[in-house]
């Protein structure tokens, strides 16, 4: 292996003869004379930092989690076990929601990351339900408090304008309307929460979706997704803002685009810094029963076509068709594969249960297949 040529902070100057030493030489090769080494200078490691408020808030160990995942014994109020000591993890590294029997997600850290920088937030009554997750993005400053802030300012505008609809004629336009008006609450929720101080502002993607009746209205801003997955057509709805879709756009196969070094990147986010937070929105109104899946890139990294994670579902709900039962399959099985990112899967079975209907079945699809889909 060849030897880097010295610098000028490996060698000085003899004291008695004036000539160039080797710092670490105990005699001159000019003269002879001892020379005394002189220890090399060491830096000391930056003390470890915790983030600013809204991290250490999310974040802090002193969480819900009351019962030792190692052992079962009870969390005390220092944030340990008081039978094994093990330290409690961060209610925020793993937690469902289920507002409805026909709704639910879970949300979880993954395995190769140090937080959950994911969010979701979920609302359902009637035959009406909102879905929203939000990605932090890893790369910026309290992205976990940001993704928080989005999900819910989000879900609370939706739920808000879903209760002034009064023409369901009008639900597409209206709908279309408050996504836009959600993702610039969304932005303002993001930027309230980030360090003014910061040079790398807190950001965070959104997806989202309004189950209403047998319609789902979606909306997208970045590269976290909505599905709707039926046994005739599984679809993906959204279509992100990244490289990668950059590169399908121009005729680029989709398993090619998403393996490039920078497919992940994305064009458009929630943050100080974004230059655009207008949503792409759609209406998709299901001709069978199926699932409305919302989910950050965690999960689809594994399954991206809808094939693939139709694949998925069906061997997630071969046991149990309980939405969180389903999520909390479908994030053990990203987590299998290596979960390299944070996960985050919110279902709704679509069309509604309580939703009067004329279709065949409003029970949610799980499709047979004969092999399941490998990935990672």
């Amino acid at each position: 292996m060849p030897v880097p040529a010295p610098t000028a902070a490996d060698t000085a100057l003899c004291p008695n003869c004036g000539q160039p030493v080797s710092a670490s030489a105990a005699f001159c090769e000019a003269c002879g004379a001892t020379l005394v080494p002189t220890e090399p200078a060491v830096s000391e490691p930056p003390a470890p930092t915790e983030g600013s408020a809204q991290t250490r808030r999310l974040g802090v160990r002193q969480s819900q989690v009351t019962t030792c995942s190692s052992c079962g014994g009870t969390i005390d109020a220092d944030g340990y076990c008081q039978v094994c000591g093990a330290k409690a993890p961060s209610a925020r590294d793993h937690y469902s929601e289920t507002p409805a029997d026909w709704v639910g997600g879970v949300c979880d850290r993954g395995v190769q990351h140090s937080r959950n920088e994911d969010a979701m937030a979920l609302w359902a009554a009637g035959d009406r339900a909102v879905l929203v997750v939000c990605d932090g993005v890893s790369t910026s400053v309290d992205s976990d408090a940001a993704s928080t802030a989005a999900a819910q300012a989000i879900r609370d505008v939706l739920v808000e304008r879903l209760a002034q609809l009064s023409d369901p004629g009008q639900a597409a336009t209206e709908l279309a309307a408050a996504f836009v008006d959600a993702a610039a609450a969304a932005n303002a929720a993001v930027i309230a929460v980030t360090s003014p101080n910061s040079t790398n502002a807190a950001s965070a993607t959104l997806a989202a979706a309004v189950v209403l009746g047998a319609e789902v209205h979606f909306a997208n801003l970045g590269d976290s997704r909505v599905y709707f997955l039926s046994a005739a057509d599984p679809v993906l709805l959204s279509l992100d803002d990244s490289m990668a879709q950059a590169f399908i756009a121009r005729g680029m196969d989709r398993a090619e685009a998403e393996a490039l070094p920078r497919a992940h990147a994305i064009t458009k986010w929630l943050g100080r810094d974004a230059t655009d937070i207008v949503p792409r929105t759609g209406v998709h109104t299901a001709a069978e029963p199926g699932w409305v899946v919302v989910c950050s890139d965690g999960l689809w990294n594994y399954a991206s076509a809808p094939a693939e994670l139709a694949a998925q579902l069906a061997a997630a709900g071969s046991e149990s068709d309980d939405p969180v039962a389903v999520a909390a399959k479908l994030v053990e099985w990203a987590n299998a594969q290596g979960g390299r990112d944070n996960i985050t899967v919110a279902l709704a079975r679509c069309p509604a249960p309580a939703m009067p209907t004329n279709l065949e079945s409003a029970t949610p699809w799980v499709p047979e297949v004969e092999e399941q889909v490998e990935n990672g």
